[in-house]
């Protein structure tokens, strides 16, 4: 799990608010299956069914929200979920939970830890 819990609300909100668009979400989901090696822009698009422009469009809403980052390949850009940001933000959420009873969130702990890579 990521060290870094002090997200501020203000990155939370932007973070959540991103996600809250069901074909943004479906692109960060993808994404998150696609690994750190990642998806081009054209595969992503096929995949959900989405026009490039409008693509690109929830590409860059949710890296501005540290959800995706981006890198050039040759010709290609290759989109890949930001698992710091992803991190961050379930930490973020989960920051306050159990009230000094961690068996409550002992499950979370263990399917955030899929990603501590």
């Amino acid at each position: 799990m990521s060290k870094r819990l002090d997200m501020l609300l203000p990155e939370a909100v932007a973070a959540l608010s991103a996600l809250a668009h069901t074909n943004r979400l479906a692109v960060f989901r993808l994404l998150v299956r696609a690994g750190h090696q990642g998806a081009p822009a054209g595969e992503i698009a096929r995949e959900i069914g989405m026009l490039p422009n409008t693509l690109s469009t929830h590409l860059a809403i949710l890296g501005h929200a540290g959800l995706v980052r981006s890198r050039r390949d040759g010709r290609s850009i290759i989109y890949s979920a930001d698992y710091d940001g992803m991190r961050d933000l379930l930490g973020f959420l989960v920051a306050d939970c159990c009230a000094g009873r961690p068996e409550i969130c002992g499950s979370l702990v263990e399917a955030m830890s899929c990603c501590d890579q």
